[in-house]
């Protein structure tokens, strides 16, 4: 594995000149770059496309998760958040976070950060190589008014087209991504999700049964009731893919 690019986002200096001498010496992590707040992070990363960012959760401004917001769901890098409250940690796992780190930092518990950092690396190659070099979003940035929400595509049970809109159903709500159905089929994982109907794609996993209807087409069940109509064009590939 080559080395990692590190960048480190602290305003306080004394706890970025912490991290970046606890990675002096460790040759898969290579630090380039140091900021001190969110507007010239998000600059840094835009241009150094950082693998790795130790991220402090409050700064001046715009905070930690404030900057993750502003980032493009597939050009965020691995998150390590840096704080001396435990009160955010499950925001910061809700974020993605590869992990937390309180302040004052303790030797050990950051070498186990950097544990988690290598094999959160090795996951992501190998789910690139698995699906032949793609890369699939794993998230969605939503607006809802005035903030930005996050959509986790591990959720979404389904997807139907609303005029220019997709709407991702989850377990708990309906998400409305600004993206025509089209499009967003195209950067969906093939072996995940599939279009069932001309307005309609499916988690195939989700599917509990295929029933047939009148006229070829067919009704898929999903495994928490909901009904969905599978036209002719699809529902025959849906029965393969489901046999297999």
């Amino acid at each position: 594995m080559t080395a990692l690019r590190v960048l480190v986002v602290d305003d306080e200096p004394l706890a970025r000149e912490g991290v970046v001498a606890r990675l002096a010496g460790r040759a898969d992590f290579m630090v380039v770059g140091e900021c001190a707040n969110a507007d010239d992070a998000a600059r840094a990363i835009a241009e150094l496309s950082p693998d790795v960012v130790f991220l402090d959760v409050r700064m001046p401004g715009v905070d930690g998760f404030g900057l993750l917001e502003r980032l493009a769901p597939a050009r965020r890098p691995h998150v390590v958040f840096l704080t001396a409250y435990d009160r955010f940690a499950l925001r910061a796992f809700d974020a993605e976070a590869v992990d937390y780190l309180l302040k004052p930092i303790d030797d050990d518990r950051f070498a186990r950060a950097l544990e988690r950092v290598r094999a959160a690396r090795r996951s992501a190659e190998l789910e690139a190589k698995e699906s032949g070099g793609v890369e699939y979003p794993a998230r969605f940035a939503v607006r809802v008014g005035r903030r930005v929400v996050v959509a986790h595509v591990s959720d979404i049970d389904w997807i139907e087209a609303i005029g220019d809109y997709c709407g991702l159903h989850t377990a708990s709500k309906v998400h409305l991504l600004r993206e025509p159905l089209h499009a967003l089929e195209g950067r969906l994982d093939p072996r995940v999700f599939m279009r069932v109907h001309r307005s309609t794609i499916v988690r195939i996993d989700r599917v509990a049964d295929l029933r047939a209807a009148t006229n070829r087409d067919a009704v898929a069940r999903l495994h928490d009731g909901t009904v969905l109509k599978v036209s002719r064009t699809y529902s025959e590939g849906l029965r393969k893919v489901l046999a297999r």
